[in-house]
């Protein structure tokens, strides 16, 4: 489903922004060199999967680009989905968890079927992977495997903090936290570049943005567009920016409100933590990325906006805030095991108008055209620099490169 939802140029024949103009260039420059920084921090996953790519011929670059970016995707659903388990005990409502990551409103303006951005992927996982109590060593070794790699290609995944200091707290025997172990060793390797970047004066966090601009980011990036991208413009057309905000706020607040007030203390600790954790998560993305708050005029397409993919997280929290709601709900009361004959009626109907509210997202925002298609199909590009190697006198081309105005390749570096 994920590679079905680019339109325009098909998801395998697109190489997205920093995946061509960094990871695939630098590995054919630089074979298994995954720990070099890029913009203040190393990036692994994104580094792996460029190398992957650069050994296969260079025409089918697209495909590892995109196939890596979709199987992350769809991993961390399945992670999801096992790690929710303490929080939403029906296996159907875990599977809707995870369709709600894979299907995420947002997800094809940058995130979906690439490498550079399957890591905010893992960012959704690593937060349930921190809730998990898992009883296998498998499963211990799955989430320090999901929070080394999250924290090994995004640094910004020390927001998590506060919630492994409480797991600490809360949980202290040593079998507990390898999700810890994990999440720590991931930043351990992250301080050389951090430490680099701040010597170089080249740091990625710099100073705070206002607290105001950074409302009025997470409101109309995360609030506005959670129920769904193309429902919330044609809802500004008609109310516009700030009237469509409030109108899905006060949706969003009722239905939050409703699950905090009334589905018990699990609920409403899920519910403060998701929203709470969304909005810092949001503020320190802000922080890192200081234009997507100072730059974020009223935009002039569907087609893109600044950061979408920092809003990744905070959306899919507040999507699964209703689904742990909806759950406790579906329990309350129940006096045998959930099933069709034993199911309340109001349980029935808190399920479909959940379903119906995630639907009208998933549904009008499955495929759409966006931005990242603008460079044209891949295959044309890798031609042509494999045409110019023919022709090449000194056994190297030079293509555009994102670290620098250009790069130098060996042609011999470049697999038919």
């Amino acid at each position: 489903m994920l590679l079905l939802r680019v339109a325009q140029v098909a998801a395998w024949n697109c190489v997205y922004a920093e995946d061509y103009g960094v990871y695939l260039v630098q590995a054919l420059q630089h074979p298994w060199q995954v720990f070099v920084p890029y913009n203040g921090y190393y990036q692994l996953v994104p580094r792996l999967i460029g190398q992957a790519a650069s050994a296969v011929p260079l025409t089918d670059a697209g495909v590892v680009f995109a196939l890596a970016g979709a199987a992350i995707a769809a991993a961390c659903a399945l992670v999801i989905y096992h790690a929710s388990a303490g929080h939403v005990r029906s296996r159907l409502l875990r599977a809707v968890l995870g369709a709600a990551l894979v299907l995420l409103p947002v997800a094809p303006l940058e995130v979906a079927d690439n490498g550079v951005n399957s890591p905010w992927y893992m960012m959704a996982a690593l937060f349930w992977a921190v809730l998990w109590r898992p009883r296998s060593r498998a499963g211990m070794a799955v989430a320090a495997l999901v929070a080394f790699a999250t924290a090994a290609s995004l640094p910004v995944a020390i927001v998590y903090a506060p919630l492994l200091v409480i797991r600490a707290i809360a949980l202290p025997r040593l079998r507990e936290h390898a999700v810890t172990a994990g999440w720590l060793a991931g930043l351990i390797v992250q301080v050389p570049a951090v430490v680099a970047s701040y010597a170089n004066h080249t740091q990625r966090l710099d100073s705070l943005a206002p607290l105001g601009k950074d409302l009025a980011y997470y409101l109309h990036t995360v609030v506005l567009r959670a129920v769904g991208w193309h429902l919330s413009w044609h809802l500004e057309s008609v109310a516009g920016r700030s009237g469509a905000t409030l109108i899905i706020g006060a949706f969003l607040a009722l239905v939050l409100g409703w699950a905090a007030i009334t589905q018990g203390r699990q609920v409403r600790v899920f519910v403060v933590v998701a929203v709470l954790g969304g909005f810092v998560y949001t503020v320190f993305a802000a922080a890192i990325t200081s234009y997507v708050v100072y730059e974020t005029p009223v935009l002039s397409s569907f087609s893109f906006e600044p950061g979408s993919r920092y809003s990744i997280v905070p959306i899919f929290l507040l999507d699964a805030a209703a689904i742990v709601a909806v759950d406790a709900f579906m329990r309350r009361g129940a006096v045998a095991p959930i099933g069709l004959d034993t199911i309340r009626p109001q349980a029935v109907c808190a399920v479909a108008a959940l379903g119906l509210v995630l639907a009208l997202g998933w549904v009008t925002d499955f495929r759409y055209v966006t931005q990242r298609t603008t460079n044209g199909p891949w295959l044309p590009i890798a031609e042509s620099m494999l045409t110019r190697c023919d022709h090449s006198s000194s056994g190297t081309i030079t293509v555009p490169a994102w670290f620098h105005s250009d790069a130098t390749l060996a042609c011999s570096s470049l697999h038919r």
